[in-house]
């Protein structure tokens, strides 16, 4: 089964994919079906995309009917891919050189140009999950990337809020953040010509980062060349500081929230930018989303923002 389902009571759709039971779950290395050699790839590759063989959206998914007026279902018309960083099965974002890093980046790019062609595509939301905390089915690097039929819930609350900041301060919520982050320095892990990586003052997760573009720019689309380079070299430094925090591979959620496409221009009010959400509060303790946090979607975080980061301010790394 695949299919979407309105939930009347929160105004949301819901994917039903039966697909998604059947992925592996973290097979051996020398079972890894993204390795050069694996299931997907009898050969070698450097970093590459492919269709999801257990999507939760697909180009064409099997038609249904709704039972009622109440209770909905339509179609699961989208697409889902993974997109596999490097073939070396032990790297990590971390690890990557940078210029591996600038590659992937250039192929998000790309991805999102080619799938916000299809005109029932509203939404491209691009994402990493690492780590068996936060549910990743694999070890071997590699991402994902959801085009979805409809704008999810989260971003349509981000785009309200956007709007009414954008009304009360007379520009872009995230520009004006940045005046105030810039001045006071108190958050800022790390920034250069072009990003800044910051633990933000609403930090829903212990340890979470988010990165912005100082330049007010909506999308991967209107990155400049300088500014893909700043923001692989961001990534690189902000995974480099989780792994030592702990000194284990540390997990996250990573996240890229870019304009809506194929509706209304909100280039405006929408500023890029990449959420990290570790789930780790400490070495050996987990932030789990719990009934607060799921039934409510209000998130008590444990750990101060500004000494979150501070701690990773201080971690010191190199980039060569």
């Amino acid at each position: 089964m695949l299919e979407l389902r309105y939930n009347p009571l929160t105004d949301e759709w819901i994917i039903v994919s039966a697909f998604t039971q059947k992925r592996p779950t973290r097979p051996k290395t020398t079972e890894c079906p993204i390795c050069p050699g694996g299931v997907e790839f009898p050969g070698t590759y450097d970093l590459v995309s492919f269709d999801n063989k257990y999507p939760s959206l697909q180009l064409n998914p099997p038609n249904v009917v709704s039972e009622s007026p109440i209770l909905k279902r339509k179609p699961a018309k989208g697409n889902c891919e993974v997109i596999v960083y490097t073939s070396n099965h032990q790297s990590s974002l971390s690890e990557m050189p940078l210029l591996q890093i600038e590659k992937l980046i250039e192929m998000w790019v790309d991805r999102t140009r080619d799938l916000m062609q299809y005109n029932f595509v509203k939404y491209i939301f691009i994402f990493e999950n690492r780590g068996q905390e936060v549910g990743a089915s694999l070890e071997h690097p590699h991402g994902q990337l959801y085009a979805f039929p409809f704008i999810p819930i989260r971003i349509s609350r981000k785009l309200d809020a956007f709007e009414k900041g954008y009304e009360e301060h007379k520009k872009c919520v995230i520009c004006k953040i940045l005046e105030e982050e810039l001045s006071k320095k108190e958050r800022i892990v790390y920034e250069n010509e072009t990003m800044i990586t910051i633990v933000p003052f609403y930090a829903r997760f212990p340890y979470e980062v988010h990165i912005y573009p100082k330049r007010h720019v909506d999308s991967f689309l209107y990155l400049s060349g300088q500014e893909k380079k700043d923001l692989a070299k961001a990534l690189k430094i902000i995974t480099m500081k989780y792994d030592r925090l702990f000194n284990i591979p540390f997990p996250y959620m990573m996240m890229f929230f870019q304009s809506p496409v194929n509706t209304k221009d909100f280039s405006r009010i929408f500023h890029f930018h990449v959420e990290f959400n570790p789930p780790k509060r400490d070495k050996n303790k987990i932030k789990w989303m719990a009934s607060v946090e799921t039934g409510t979607w209000t998130f008590i975080n444990p750990k101060i923002p500004e000494e979150a980061a501070q701690e990773l301010r201080n971690i010191k790394v190199e980039v060569k």
